[in-house]
């Protein structure tokens, strides 16, 4: 009985030494590689997958993707689709990089000035829709610092 014990506390002594050379997170990847019993079915229902949600927005910022959209709504109405499609995606790109974004949104801008609509009504909304985008970019551009403006 006590030749068992003492081969038992070899044994032990033998697994820790192998378990301090190899290192915890080693060991516990090995171990984790054994037992992989396949496809069980789970006693608990699975958790839902964690949905990403971007980072919120500046609030000038979102009011120039709100104004934005606005506008890419109204073009597209009034059959003026790629130029609506250029203030979607300038619109888009300000939530992975907002200065080229804001860049791109100013581009499309000068591409509105060509835009001619024969009814008053209508180029009137179109107008107050420009200068409300433009005066919400200026903003934000102020507040990035992007461009030189001059003090009053």
């Amino acid at each position: 009985m006590l030749d068992a014990a003492v081969g038992f506390l070899v044994f032990l002594l033998v697994g820790a030494g192998i378990v301090v050379m190899l290192g915890p997170g080693n060991v516990m990847r090995r171990i984790a590689s054994f037992r992989h019993p396949g496809k069980v079915a789970s006693v608990f229902p699975s958790r839902r997958p964690v949905e990403v949600v971007p980072a919120a927005l500046n609030p000038k910022t979102q009011r120039v993707v709100a104004a934005a959209g606005r506008l890419s709504n109204w073009m597209r109405a009034h059959g003026h689709e790629d130029v609506a499609r250029e203030i979607r995606n300038a619109a888009a790109r300000l939530n992975g990089n907002e200065a080229a974004g804001l860049y791109a949104l100013q581009t499309a801008l000068r591409r509105i000035r060509v835009v001619n609509i024969s009814d008053t009504a209508a180029q009137e909304r179109l107008k107050a829709l420009v200068i409300e985008l433009r005066t919400a970019v200026d903003d934000r551009f102020e507040q990035l610092e992007l461009l030189p403006f001059r003090k009053p």
